[in-house]
Order: structure tokens, then C-alpha cells, then sequence
């Protein structure tokens, strides 16, 4: 049941993030490091992955599905991990600091819980819990 929930909700917030991705695009785009080529397109098609792998998540017909979006999404988050740091260090050579250490410290630790989150929901690893036999 946890799991479920936990899934869904991991599901519903890739699905807002692709669909910011695809209609308020430049917060995305400010945060991309400078010598990516294609800026609009990459944000643009990290929106349509996120939407694909939140719906391959929310599925019920096919665990392989729902285990190929869950590893998709972990990719995804480990790809974006980048932007996040380029984040951090233009944010933090602002005079203001921007959004500051208390933002961005826990966002950097979040990263790999984010690529666990999604590996667990859609029931590609079961670590650290164990399955319970039925």
C-alpha cells in the first residue's frame, strides 16, 4: 500500500514538473549549463520524458512497463543532476546567494533519494525493506 501511494506521488510530480517543462520552459533553460547544444530542445524532451515515465508509473497492465518508466525516471534523475549543480553555483555566485544554502543543500541530497524513490515504487529493487511472502 505504501508503496502504491509512494509511487503515485512520485507520478504526480514528475507529470507537474514535464508539464512545466513544456509551458514555462525558461526556468529550465536558465539553469542548463552553458555548452549543452540545444537548450530548448533538451528541455523540451526532458518534459516529455518525465510525462511518459510518470504514466508508465500510474499503469496497471505491465510491471515490465512500470519497471522500464521507474528505471527510466532514475536515469533521468541522475542526467538532470548536472543542472542542479549549475544551479547551485550560479546561485550561489549571486550577491544575494539566491535561493541560498538552505534550498539548494537539501535539493543535492535529495538527488539520489529521488533515483531510490522511483527504483523503489515501480518495484525494481525492494532495498533496503524485503518483500513479505502473502
Amino acid at each position: 500500500m505504501i508503496r502504491t501511494v509512494l509511487r503515485l506521488v512520485l507520478a504526480l510530480l514528475y507529470a507537474i514538473a514535464g508539464v512545466l517543462h513544456l509551458v514555462a520552459p525558461r526556468p529550465f533553460l536558465a539553469i542548463m549549463p552553458s555548452g549543452l547544444p540545444f537548450p530548448t530542445e533538451i528541455v523540451f524532451l526532458t518534459g516529455i520524458a518525465e510525462i511518459l515515465g510518470a504514466a508508465a508509473l500510474v499503469q496497471g497492465w505491465s510491471t515490465s512497463l512500470r519497471k522500464a518508466g521507474a528505471i527510466g525516471l532514475g536515469l533521468y534523475a541522475v542526467c538532470v543532476f548536472p543542472a542542479n549543480i549549475n544551479h547551485f553555483a550560479l546561485e550561489m555566485a549571486r550577491p544575494d546567494q539566491g535561493l541560498g544554502l538552505a534550498y539548494h543543500v537539501p535539493r543535492m541530497i535529495a538527488q539520489p533519494i529521488i533515483v531510490w524513490w522511483a527504483l523503489w515504487a515501480g518495484g525494481v529493487t525492494d532495498w533496503p525493506f524485503r518483500r513479505r511472502p502473502h
